[in-house]
């Protein structure tokens, strides 16, 4: 019997007859639950209004000629307010679009171009965070400038309705970050995120944060876990970052392992897998990764992994207004859905 406690579990239908639902993503405020993902060449979202025990059919949020799904590209989605955001790049003409709504997802305003240099997102790798208090970040791989892949920003003061000039926030050393890794946001409060990546430091590809406030960098870049992989070659697994208990807590992978690491404290290896997800509450840190196909959880007060799904991919997971967790993966075409405790 599984330790994890699942309390609902069901699973979105494929929207296309042609086409899966591919790269869930899921964003809470209060007991309304949007799920945004991306099939074919269209981005649908939908909300659940009683914490993720049920959700409403899928609605399209927009098609998208060119749309980038796969390998942690995909839609994004945030809620500040009233309003639910949903951002996503198309390899052509490789520019960050965000829609916004106030009515619930029921109808979408024009799409904003969040990158101020044409082209600049074409890698089509990003995050998208918001607070209660109207602001949303807003980061992803940049190509302007020639030689390497840079951090880049945008924010927003205002829920998503105006975005303000792009920033550098990170260049390494060595010319790039990791090419096509996907970058995390988690959203502090007070206009302040943390923005995870993995950067490319002497031939090392080991996973950096950074602060942001006011649209900014702020303070140190730091480099989690204390050991390091080297490899000449992107994995294309960025990790997982969450706020516990007011502290920054991540996840990710080193070869064919998956760490945990907290802050002053040693890196705790959690076992062989890839694209982990990482959420926090009261209790602790929830974690969510891939092992050998499988969908596997690490749940507070447990010591081991337990199997949510016999085959899955990219989950994703999110804490609850009620302190439980959500998950979320593609599975068999659809969306599958679990709340744990």
């Amino acid at each position: 019997m599984l330790a994890v406690a699942l309390l609902f579990a069901l699973t979105l239908p494929p929207v296309s007859g042609s086409a899966a639902n591919r790269q869930p993503q899921l964003a809470v405020a209060g007991q309304t639950v949007a799920l945004a993902f991306g099939s074919g060449e269209s981005i649908w979202l939908a909300v659940s209004h009683d914490g993720g025990a049920t959700f409403g059919a899928a609605s399209k949020v927009a098609d998208l000629p060119k749309l980038l799904l796969g390998r942690h590209r995909g839609p994004r989605v945030a809620i500040s307010g009233n309003a639910i955001l949903v951002s996503a790049i198309s390899s052509t003409p490789g520019d960050l679009l965000c829609w916004r709504s106030t009515d619930g997802g029921r109808t979408w305003s024009t799409p904003a171009v969040i990158n101020d240099r044409p082209a600049a997102a074409r890698e089509g790798l990003h995050a998208m965070a918001a607070d209660a208090e109207g602001h949303v970040a807003a980061v992803w791989l940049d190509d302007r400038v020639p030689g390497g892949k840079r951090l880049w920003g945008a924010f927003s003061d205002d829920g998503g309705a105006t975005w303000g000039k792009n920033a550098q926030l990170y260049e390494s050393p060595s010319g790039t970050i990791c090419q096509c890794c996907h970058p995390s946001l988690a959203a502090l409060g007070h206009g302040e995120f943390a923005a995870m990546f993995r950067n490319v430091v002497e031939g090392g590809r080991d996973l950096y944060v950074l602060h942001v406030r006011g649209g900014r960098p702020e303070g140190p870049v730091i480099k989690q876990g204390q050991g390091t992989w080297k490899l000449d070659a992107c994995p294309m697994d960025g990790g997982g970052i969450a706020v516990e208990r007011g502290d920054i807590v991540t996840a990710w992978r080193r070869d064919h392992e998956i760490y945990l690491a907290r802050p002053g404290k040693a890196e705790h290896e959690l076992g062989p897998g890839q694209d982990i997800a990482l959420a926090a509450g009261s209790k602790g840190a929830y974690a969510v990764w891939v092992n050998g196909g499988a969908i596997e959880a690490l749940t507070p007060g447990e010591t081991a992994p337990q199997q949510l799904a016999a085959s899955g991919a990219f989950p994703e997971v999110v804490t609850l207004s009620d302190d439980s967790v959500l998950a979320a993966w593609e599975e068999g075409g659809g969306i599958a859905t679990r709340r744990l405790r």
